[in-house]
């Protein structure tokens, strides 16, 4: 095949200069942008027409798997390799369903690296595999796309009002949603129910 165009998005100028660096020393591999922020990846890309996306999971502005999913909704020919420091279960799950071609850890070697963008851009999936195990161990998210809404509203510090607001419902709703995911993740309260979701990967 030709050469395999690529887009980076890492929001640590040094480590995205670095993964840039060496990338390029690839004589297949052609790094066609490089981005900080989520909210960039999409227009970035339909500009650059990569064939293969490597996307940090936790950006500014848009996290790497809404990124991931609005990417493939646009641009479903670029492949999009997942690059987390972050061995949640949940988060694999959410990448799956985010039509994901890989998912792979931070700490995995410059080869592993390399072979997943290869591989990806051949259209196969790649992932890793203790976390693969993982995911079929775990619960399954228990809680509604609108809760999760509330929660992830929440989990940024809002108060009742603010989260009524900002999703358009009463405060008697957002109260009762918030009752609901207290009771299905079997939490102390809010909080601890925010810490569970996170520790999931549910948000």
């Amino acid at each position: 095949m030709d050469g395999i165009r690529l887009l980076l998005a890492e929001d640590v100028r040094v480590v995205r200069g670095a993964l840039v660096a060496l990338l390029e020393l690839e004589k297949d591999i052609d790094v066609v942008a490089d981005v900080s922020s989520g909210d960039v990846i999409v227009d970035t890309a339909l500009a650059s027409a990569p064939d293969v996306a490597v996307i940090d999971i936790d950006l500014p502005g848009l996290d790497g798997l809404t990124a991931a999913a609005r990417l493939h909704e646009r641009l479903p020919t670029c492949q999009v390799l997942i690059l987390t420091s972050l061995d949640r279960p949940g988060h694999l799950r959410r990448a799956l369903a985010a039509h994901v071609a890989g998912f792979i850890l931070k700490d995995a070697s410059l080869e592993e690296l390399l072979d997943a963008i290869r591989r990806v851009a051949r259209g196969e999936r790649v992932i890793d595999q203790g976390l693969a195990i993982a995911a079929l161990r775990e619960r399954e998210n228990p809680l509604a796309q609108r809760e999760l809404e509330v929660l992830h509203v929440a989990a940024e510090g809002a108060d009742v009002p603010e989260i009524a607001e900002r999703l358009f419902l009463s405060g008697g709703t957002v109260r009762n949603y918030l009752s609901a995911i207290v009771v299905k993740l079997d939490a102390r309260n809010r909080i601890d129910a925010i810490r569970i979701a996170r520790d999931a990967g549910w948000l």
